[in-house]
Parts: C-alpha cells; sequence; structure tokens
C-alpha cells in the first residue's frame, strides 16, 4: 500500500476511489507501453518512474509491452534499447508483451464487430476519407461502402489479410457515429494494408491494426487494471471506451483509461520525429549522444539513474501542461553525483607553472581525499613535482584585490599540496604568457601540522603534476538548442535553433589517478565541473564528457521566484 506520509497524486487518488469502491488490489496491474520507433527519451523516464512507482508502492505487476503495429517505422534495435534503458532505471517487469503478440485475437475480434455490423471494409482512398470526416462543428459524411454487406466485408477483410491488395486500396473502419462531436468516433481506422516485414511477426501479416484498436484490447488482453497515458490521449478515451464495450466479459478486469500531462524540457525536443532528424542529418553522432534528452543519451553524458527518478519525483504528475527548465535537471544530477563522484584534479587549459625553490629531480605522492561526503574518509596518492599544469584563467600578470587566484606578487594554495606565491611569467613573441615562475613555501603543506601549513591565503587552485599528467580528450557540451522551445515556432523549423557550439573538445591533462578509469565512472574534475568516462575511451586514449557544471542555476532562478 502506499506511503501515507506522504501526499497523493491525483491518480493514485483515482486509484484509492477504486479500491475503496470495492475493487480488489489484488488485480492491480499497470503497464508501460512504448512503442518500438525510437530511443526513450526524459518524457518516458517520467512515464516509467510514474508506472512502475505504482506497482511499487501497491504491490502490483506492472508489463511492459510493446505497442509494434507499425512495422514502417519499428526496429529491434529500438526494442533491445528500451529494454536496457529500462533494466538500468533500476525497474524490472512482470511481463514482457508485445501488441503483435495478440495480432490473431485482434483479428478474429474485428471480425466480430463486422458480423456485429460494428465494422466495415472501406476502399476510398485516404484523402477522400479524410475529406468525408468533416470539422469539429460539421457532420462528417458516411463513406458510400458503409453499408456493404456483411459477407462482403468478410471476404474482402481475409483478402486484404492474405495480401492480394496494395497497400492502401481499403481499410477496416469501425461502424460508430459520423456526427459524433469528438472527431476520433467517426467511423476510425481499424486495419491497414502494410507489405512490410514486422520485427517480431515476421511476413506473417499483411495488414496491422491502427494504435487505437489494438491499444485498449491489449490492455484487457494482460488484464491492466489502469492504463495510464499522457494527455493528448484524453480524446481517444471514449473510443477507448468503445472498443472495450465490443468484446468486454464483465467476469474479467475492465482497465480504465486516465491521463496526465507531459512535462516538456527546456532547450530540447522530445517528437521521436525529431530526435530522428538530429540523428539523420548528422547534427549529433547517434541516439545516444551525450547531447540527446535520451536516456541513453543522458546515461552516456554522466547521469545516474538516481538522478533521473529524483528529477521525475520532483516535477511530480500534474493536469496541465508545464515546461521545466532544464537546469532542475542538472540540479538533480549535481546533488546525486555531490555524494557519490570521487573528486580528481584535472586541466583543461593549461598553463605551465615552474616552482623554481623546489628541486629538479625531487617528485612527492600526497595525500588526496576522494570525497568529503564520504562517511569514512578515503585517500588516493597525487603527484607533485617542479613543473605542474594549472588553468589559463588562474593567472593573471595583474589584477584587482578582489582577484583571488594566482597574480604577481601572490600566494595562493595548490589543493592537497603547498602554498606558492608567483614572482614572474615568461611571454612568446605576440606576447602571449607561456610560463609562470613561482616560489613555494617549504612547510605549508597541506596536513603537515604545522603552522605554516596551517595558514590561510584566499585562493585554492587546481593542479596537475606536469611529468606524471596524463591526456585526455574532454567533450564539453551546452545546451542542444539556443531556445528554450525550439519546436514552438510555427513560422520556423525547430532545426534553425540548433546551438552550433553544443559541443567543444579540447585536451586535457589528468592526474595519474584518472588512467585506469573505466567507461562509465564519473568524477568531480575539481573547480571545473562533473565528467563521465566516454563508452568509446580506448587503452591509449581516455575520452570524458562533461555532465554538469558544479554551478547551481537551479536554485539561483528559485531564488529568483
Amino acid at each position: 500500500m502506499p506511503d501515507i506520509t506522504k501526499s497523493l497524486n491525483f491518480l493514485e487518488h483515482i486509484i484509492e476511489e477504486d479500491i475503496n469502491g470495492g475493487f480488489s488490489s489484488q488485480k492491480l496491474r499497470f503497464r508501460f507501453p512504448p512503442e518500438p520507433n525510437g530511443y526513450l527519451h526524459i518524457g518516458h523516464a517520467s512515464s516509467i518512474c510514474l508506472n512502475f512507482g505504482l506497482g511499487i508502492k501497491y504491490g502490483a505487476p506492472v508489463n511492459l509491452r510493446f505497442d509494434d503495429t507499425n512495422p514502417a517505422k519499428e526496429e529491434q534495435e529500438y526494442v533491445d534499447a528500451i529494454k536496457k534503458d529500462i533494466t538500468w532505471l533500476g525497474f524490472k517487469w512482470d511481463q514482457e508483451c508485445y501488441a503483435s503478440d495478440y495480432f490473431q485475437q485482434l483479428y478474429d475480434w474485428a471480425i466480430q464487430l463486422i458480423k456485429n455490423g460494428k465494422a466495415y471494409v472501406d476502399s476510398q482512398t485516404s484523402d477522400d476519407i479524410a475529406l468525408q470526416k468533416g470539422t469539429p462543428t460539421q457532420a462528417g459524411k458516411e463513406s458510400p461502402y458503409r453499408e456493404r454487406p456483411v459477407e462482403e466485408n468478410l471476404d474482402l477483410f481475409e483478402k486484404m489479410k492474405n495480401g492480394e491488395f496494395k497497400e492502401g486500396e481499403h481499410v477496416l473502419r469501425a461502424k460508430i457515429d459520423m456526427a459524433s462531436s469528438n472527431m476520433l468516433m467517426r467511423d476510425p481506422i481499424m486495419y491497414r494494408i502494410l507489405h512490410k516485414h514486422h520485427h517480431n511477426t515476421g511476413n506473417d501479416w499483411c495488414i496491422y491494426p491502427m494504435y487505437d484498436w489494438a491499444h485498449g484490447e491489449s490492455d484487457y488482453i494482460e488484464q491492466v487494471s489502469h492504463s495510464l497515458c499522457t494527455l493528448e490521449f484524453l480524446p481517444h478515451r471514449e473510443l477507448y471506451d468503445w472498443f472495450l464495450d465490443q468484446i468486454y466479459d464483465e467476469s474479467k478486469v475492465r482497465p480504465k483509461q486516465r491521463e496526465f500531462a507531459r512535462r516538456n524540457l527546456s532547450h530540447t525536443v522530445v517528437s521521436k520525429r525529431k530526435l530522428l532528424k538530429l540523428v539523420q542529418e548528422d547534427v549529433v553522432s547517434g541516439w545516444d549522444d551525450p547531447r540527446m534528452p535520451t536516456i541513453s543519451g543522458l546515461r552516456r553524458r554522466g547521469y545516474t539513474p538516481a538522478s533521473i527518478k529524483n528529477f521525475a519525483d520532483t516535477i511530480g504528475i500534474a493536469k496541465r501542461e508545464n515546461l521545466i527548465d532544464v537546469s532542475l535537471l542538472e540540479f538533480c544530477a549535481r546533488e546525486d553525483l555531490n555524494k557519490t563522484a570521487p573528486r580528481v584534479m584535472a586541466v583543461l587549459d593549461p598553463l605551465k607553472v615552474v616552482i623554481t625553490n623546489y628541486p629538479e629531480n625531487k617528485e612527492e605522492w600526497l595525500d588526496a581525499e576522494n570525497n568529503p561526503e564520504e562517511e569514512v574518509m578515503t585517500y588516493r596518492k597525487v603527484p607533485f613535482s617542479r613543473e605542474i599544469y594549472i588553468e589559463k584563467e588562474d593567472f593573471k600578470e595583474e589584477a584587482n584585490r578582489k582577484f583571488f587566484r594566482l597574480k604577481i606578487g601572490s600566494e595562493v594554495r595548490l589543493k592537497n599540496a603547498y602554498i606558492i606565491k608567483a614572482e614572474s611569467c615568461v611571454k612568446d613573441a605576440e606576447g602571449n604568457i607561456t610560463e609562470v615562475h613561482c616560489t613555494y613555501d617549504e612547510d605549508s603543506k597541506s596536513g603537515s601540522g604545522t603552522e605554516a601549513s596551517m595558514r590561510k591565503v584566499k585562493g585554492t587552485l587546481h593542479w596537475v603534476s606536469v611529468k606524471h599528467a596524463g591526456e585526455a580528450e574532454v567533450r564539453i557540451y551546452d545546451r542542444l538548442f539556443s531556445e528554450a522551445e525550439p519546436d514552438r515556432h510555427e513560422d520556423k523549423d525547430f532545426m534553425e535553433f540548433v546551438n552550433p557550439d553544443s559541443l567543444k573538445v579540447v585536451t586535457g591533462f589528468i592526474e595519474p589517478s584518472l588512467n585506469n578509469a573505466n567507461p562509465g565512472d564519473r568524477f568531480q574534475f575539481q573547480r571545473l565541473g562533473y565528467f563521465c568516462v566516454d563508452k568509446n575511451s580506448l587503452s591509449n586514449k581516455i575520452v570524458f564528457n562533461k555532465t554538469v557544471g558544479l554551478r547551481d542555476t537551479w536554485a539561483k532562478i528559485q531564488d529568483k521566484n
């Protein structure tokens, strides 16, 4: 049963009302019904968390059902990716189902509707059918084939099934009401002819059910109690129920469709058609490009299952659509990674520092804490030597007193190491600074327990030893789109808003402890952000993807509100 200490969302209230009204909680069953025509995205993640979360709360089974009724767009690759994403999020389904497993039953029920005068074969073109649908304020016109004799409909429908007609030559339509105020009830199409290979049924079928016909009946076959859909399916509920009316047996559970609002994420698109276009036109490297809002893209970028589930829980379930700022998703990632990601040092825009009074051949291995959030602190060793790299932006030859990093005549502490003082700098022929010469305070080593080591200076810099540094490819990501809602412009294509600077690749220098990092490992590069080892890293070339920065932009947005 649900946690009574936490307020229920409106869908949980519906379930509670059903149980209080006599529906057995033992008959509760939910489902997540993706179409295998693309990779799952962050919007699907919310639906996954909703359905599987209800299963966990009520101790009820949850089915994974692939609504695979359109072989023209579906592939086994998508089926495999969907299963991988759900498993990665940490959820387990009770039954793995496919709408295509029910094709024979759906066909038999369609025959029943024809015999009962509730369905007919229409031989008009799709354009003619569309014209006869009418408008929301004007009734539609009945098809000239609407009153075909039952035997003729049965014969034509069987021939459609057997592949004796071309695509578009005939369709099967439900006979409902061409004057209905709900346009979807105006004799909707139940089957169309498609001579396409199906990933699950091969070439067994030449006709395929439409989503509205397959959806509710599949729920009924699986005895799903609550079929939860996004808000655009609200007008479909009347048709969902009409189809169930034709085959419902009162001794069985009758599925109930209810709708919730999808939550849109800023600076991205979640239409599978648009995401596919980004892939096909090489705007991104694939469905799992770290800039994509797909679950596989977020995983590759370094997001954790916990951060995505926390995001879904934070935005909650609502009855109205809302645009969620992507900063909230980043906040959830940062909050989780802060607890789990080891702190390490890397320099992405290097400037060499020479510590002139440090012995040339000397090196030290200093203790560095892995994560201050740990209950029991652990440490690693980092090498220190005469020459180190710091970030270029951490040094200015001259700067005002508010610049607390390195400048001529000033001191800073090197993280886990010594206090250094800038004495001079070396420039090339164009006047660019190529080296900074410093001196160090030998008694100021962090953790040495001396009075000098406890001396306070205002700036602390990260660094890596030149002698020990490894090279890495580092991919810095920005928003994929420059507009918050790139697909809401009626007069412009969403592709016009692709951010040309969404990816920047640099060569960084990393401390040696990272040389043995594995794909998927996550780290905080101190003072730079959170990074994840890319899946395509090689033994001789490690690649890091930037997950999120350290700056909490979501908190700043909340403060303004």
